[in-house]
């Protein structure tokens, strides 16, 4: 099954961009090694000379990486029809061990990849590239995690069997199952949404607050709105999970976050997953934004970014709590009298 077209393009494009944040990461050792902007020497100008060719490349392939999260999901759901017991991608991640493991570390890689290109951007602004050092040790952090995705991704493919008979998502999102699929399904609706919409509106009022006033003394504004998308992440997906996904379906036994992606629901997951993973990727970054302060060519250019930033994970949460109360208000079923 690995000779399709889709898993052979999604395979090459991560081995691809993996391959040039390995070079990125090769570069990134001698910064570490070898930087320093007081020195005059032919080295150091090689040195500046290739971190614009290198941020551009590193730049590319990170974003890539995010696509490739999108694009294995999709694949995923597309291949369902060939797996007997499947009825979306979440069967299909379970035709064997590696699937879901995979996916997690995508997740995983692509926060992180958001995390790097802030910083890259924020670092360009300054005249002395203060944050070389912070992003090129960044990066030699991530290289492992989309090593490892890669390898799983690889391992995941070559392993499909199309005799093997999987598990549907009915059996994974079910209160009666005791992984965390099932714990997330048997939360309390009314606990689910209070939760979610009550986290939201604290994200909003901290991050209006730190639009007005700045990052704060020693940043802990920045760094408790960082703190604080990290935690709204884990009630959105929690949320859709045990009550959102359930007026999607109009069925109060149907958890499944994997079928809103489909098109018999108008690919619906798209429109709420999209703005909860933007929210937070943009919301982890305000953090190391506001950190970029300490150092002086960028004391008034990293407070503006940063607020930059707050203001568009503010939004991407808007838009996700709007989606989430549509459907809900839309929906047919009744779960509150």
């Amino acid at each position: 099954m690995i000779f399709q077209p889709a898993i052979l393009a999604l395979l090459l494009s991560s081995l691809l961009t993996t391959l040039a944040l390995g070079g990125g990461a090769v570069f990134g050792a001698r910064v570490l090694r070898h930087w320093d902007p007081t020195n005059g020497a032919a080295s150091q100008l090689r040195l500046e000379r290739g971190t614009y060719l290198s941020s551009t490349l590193v730049g590319f392939a990170l974003a890539v990486q995010g696509v490739a999260l999108v694009l294995f999901v999709y694949n995923a759901d597309r291949m369902a029809s060939q797996f007997v017991g499947a009825m979306c991608a979440a069967g299909t991640l379970r035709v064997n061990g590696f699937g879901m493991p995979a996916l997690m570390l995508r997740i995983g890689v692509f926060f992180a990849a958001c995390l790097w290109l802030a910083l890259d951007h924020l670092d360009s602004q300054g005249y002395d590239y203060p944050l070389i050092r912070v992003k090129y040790a960044l990066l030699l952090a991530v290289l492992p995690l989309a090593l490892g995705a890669v390898g799983l991704e690889l391992a995941y493919f070559l392993n499909l069997r199309a005799d093997v008979v999987t598990s549907c998502c009915s059996r994974l999102f079910t209160p009666a199952n005791t992984g965390i699929g099932g714990d997330l399904a048997a939360l309390d609706p009314a606990l689910a949404l209070g939760l979610l919409f009550g986290g939201l509106a604290l994200l909003l009022a901290l991050g209006a607050f730190l639009v007005k006033r700045g990052p704060g003394r020693g940043n802990w504004v920045a760094w408790t709105y960082t703190g604080a998308s990290a935690v709204a992440f884990v009630l959105g997906m929690a949320a859709v999970i045990s009550v959102i996904s359930l007026y999607v379906y109009e069925n109060p036994n149907h958890h499944c976050p994997f079928c809103l992606l489909k098109p018999e629901y108008g690919f619906i997951g798209y429109a709420l997953h999209g703005p909860l993973f933007v929210a937070t990727a943009t919301g982890l970054a305000v953090g190391p934004l506001a950190w970029g302060r300490r150092f002086p060519s960028l004391r008034s250019i990293s407070p503006r970014l940063c607020r930059r930033m707050a203001l568009l994970s503010m939004a991407a949460c808007v838009l996700f709590g709007a989606v989430s109360g549509a459907i809900i208000l839309r929906s047919g079923l009744m779960l509150f009298p």
